[in-house]
């Protein structure tokens, strides 16, 4: 909650005349806004641009930001729906199990698996390639409550839905995600043998 003070306070600098201290708050959410914009994009140039444009348009809207709910929610709201908007100018489709491109993809991926395979590291690349695999909305829910650790209520606001819909929204994708992680590491575990 202090960091959610610290917004707070240097919001009102930025309103007050010191546009400087918009930078700090770049700095502090940065990194997770592109992270998500680069789980909607897949594609690490498109997920810079996104990033960018929320924070501009966050820059250029902050004298509408209400306080009502975390700095954070508010913005994660300004890149979810600028992704969603970038995507559809660019027509990405996204990407299915059934679609031949993933599985060689995936296989690409896979042969690269060594044998110190469970160790962190190697944990986190399994993790975020079968949250690539995720529709991105199920990406998003994911993102935003374990990496952003945001509740229920905040995802909820972020994405303009009930908090009880996050949450069966939520559920449903640990199940596609569990699915997910268990295609990919069948072969890692064969391969192991």
């Amino acid at each position: 909650m202090e960091q959610g003070i610290e917004d707070l306070a240097l919001i009102q600098d930025v309103l007050n005349g010191n546009p400087a201290q918009y930078a700090l708050l770049v700095k502090r959410h940065q990194r997770f806004v592109f992270t998500l914009a680069l789980r909607f994009s897949k594609n690490r140039e498109d997920a810079e641009e996104i990033a960018q444009d929320c924070f501009v348009k966050a820059y250029k809207a902050l004298g509408t930001f209400k306080q009502t709910s975390k700095f954070s929610t508010w913005l994660y709201t300004i890149t979810y729906t600028t992704a969603m908007t970038f995507l559809r100018k660019k027509r990405l489709n996204t990407a299915s199990l059934n679609d031949e491109d993933t599985f060689v993809q995936l296989e690409n991926h896979t042969s690269a698996f060594n044998a110190n395979g469970y160790e962190k590291h190697n944990r986190n690349k399994f993790l975020a390639q079968a949250i690539n695999l995720l529709m991105p909305d199920d990406a998003t829910i994911i993102t935003l409550f374990y990496q952003g650790e945001q509740s229920l209520e905040e995802i909820g606001a972020a994405l303009n839905m009930e908090a009880n819909t996050v949450k069966v929204k939520l559920h449903r994708a640990r199940q596609r995600l569990k699915e997910k992680l268990q295609f990919l590491l069948k072969d890692e575990v064969k391969e192991l043998l």
